[in-house]
């Protein structure tokens, strides 16, 4: 009986997503003519491909029973270094790797407050950081947007190759390496062992601090990527960029089938997650949803996803 409980469960966390982002797409296509075609679905695939690379970030912090609330603020003090650099004359690679270095060094930092300061949960350290990355940002840019960016930057980050949209490249081939990474290496196969029980990881021999400060300085990274992302978008570095980012790719995280006890999610389920989101703010456009209700369901989603999430965790503990 308790393998069978346990079985179920797992078929569900592995399968329910997709279920549930089939019926999405189903429900919408008959309710909207303009859904299913090829430009409305690269837009929506172009549009959650910022959302999916935090989520990315996100999800393996999430892992580690984690959670990381600085990503929105990171991507908009990168996306206002990057404009600032790019404007100031530097090479677009250049650039780039300045924002994905500043991604990765702030993301190191919440680690690091976790880890050695040993502040009793991320959400205290990630909540510090966002405020400072965001204030950061305000009084780089001056309060207001950066623009006027070298046609070749937004050319190659913010364009089209081969018919697909390059932000949909990108977000495809940061998916891939965190797949890999999870997967296939010990540094991944770590993170999912403290989520799943931290101490029981020390007493195994796995170095807890340097992998909780590996995850949160790649999740930082991430946010860094999405900058890049949204500075080709937008042709500007705008010092609010990614406010509110982060209960995004948390949701989208959640919705795929992360857990926040830890332990638990999927490259592949966080995919999931953030095209759900995607496709139900695009099909709640279509339908004239106003944006007030679309917040309202979205909440309401996110609040199905936790509960499910927790309910999952109370039957695994009674089987």
């Amino acid at each position: 009986m308790r393998e069978a409980t346990r079985s179920a469960g797992a078929a569900w966390q592995r399968f329910g997503p997709l279920l549930g982002l089939a019926t999405l797409v189903v429900a919408l296509s008959l309710a909207s003519p303009h859904f299913l075609t090829v430009e409305n679905l690269l837009n929506v695939l172009r549009q959650s491909s910022i959302n999916a690379i935090l989520a990315l970030g996100q999800l393996l912090v999430i892992i580690t029973a984690g959670i990381d609330l600085s990503i929105g603020s990171i991507l908009g003090l990168t996306n206002v270094v990057l404009a600032l650099l790019l404007v100031g004359g530097w090479h677009p690679a250049a650039a780039c790797g300045a924002a994905l270095s500043l991604g990765l060094a702030v993301g190191l930092l919440n680690g690091l407050l976790l880890t050695r300061l040993r502040l009793p949960h991320p959400f205290i350290s990630t909540l510090g950081t966002m405020n400072v990355a965001r204030g950061a940002a305000l009084l780089l840019a001056g309060g207001v947007p950066i623009s006027g960016l070298p046609s070749a930057f937004r050319g190659a980050t913010g364009g089209s190759a081969i018919g697909i949209p390059v932000p949909v490249i990108i977000a495809a081939a940061a998916y891939v390496a965190a797949h890999f990474f999870l997967t296939r290496t010990v540094w991944g196969r770590d993170l999912y062992a403290i989520g799943g029980n931290r101490e029981a990881a020390r007493l195994a021999g796995i170095p807890v601090e340097r992998r909780l400060n590996l995850a949160y300085a790649l999740s930082g990274s991430m946010a860094g990527l999405a900058a890049i992302v949204l500075a080709g978008r937008m042709n500007s570095g705008f010092p609010l960029a990614g406010s509110g980012a982060e209960l995004d790719a948390i949701a989208a995280a959640i919705i795929g089938g992360a857990s926040f006890f830890g332990g638990v999610g999927t490259v592949g389920g966080t995919l999931i997650g953030a095209l759900i989101i995607g496709f139900l703010r695009n099909g709640l456009n279509l339908l004239d949803v106003s944006a007030y209700w679309q917040m309202v369901v979205i909440g309401c989603v996110i609040v199905a996803a936790v509960f499910v999430d927790v309910m999952r965790q109370r039957g695994a503990k009674g089987a």
